[in-house]
């Protein structure tokens, strides 16, 4: 369900989180789509041979639960994503339970723009992803 919150109704330090388990699907899925095969996402033989020892999903996979968050939960249905910083902290492997959150930290009313804190998680508490994002929100 998507929700739908109203620029007036959002304050500084109001959060969302997501959690997703990454499955061997959703790896070789992002693969067809994006068009990134390198193999350390897709074959086993060649990870073992990397400094992971396995497969790994790719970054901007789960990047991409940062923007499920903000379209859908948090500001929600009419928002623009304007801008993102990332930087990839740890690996998410096939079977990791990764937690996505957003956080405003700041409100600019002029333009009905927000700066939010993104970070993703795996299940240990290991920070993978750490970054900001800018959205607008069109109510």
């Amino acid at each position: 369900m998507v929700q739908d919150v109203k620029f007036a109704d959002i304050k500084v330090g109001d959060k969302a989180s997501m959690a997703k388990t990454v499955s061997e699907y959703d790896v070789y899925t992002f693969a067809g789509v994006s068009g990134d095969f390198n193999p350390v996402h897709i074959n086993a033989e060649f990870a073992k041979t990397t400094m992971f020892k396995e497969r790994i999903a790719h970054g901007m996979l789960s990047a991409g639960f940062i923007s499920a968050l903000l379209g859908t939960t948090l500001p929600g249905a009419n928002t623009i994503y304007l801008a993102q910083e990332l930087a990839f902290k740890a690996p998410v492997k096939i079977g990791d339970t990764v937690t996505a959150t957003v956080e405003v930290i700041e409100k600019i009313e002029a333009k009905n723009r927000l700066i939010l804190k993104t970070t993703v998680t795996n299940q240990d508490g290991t920070l993978v992803i750490d970054g900001k994002a800018t959205v607008m929100k069109k109510d």
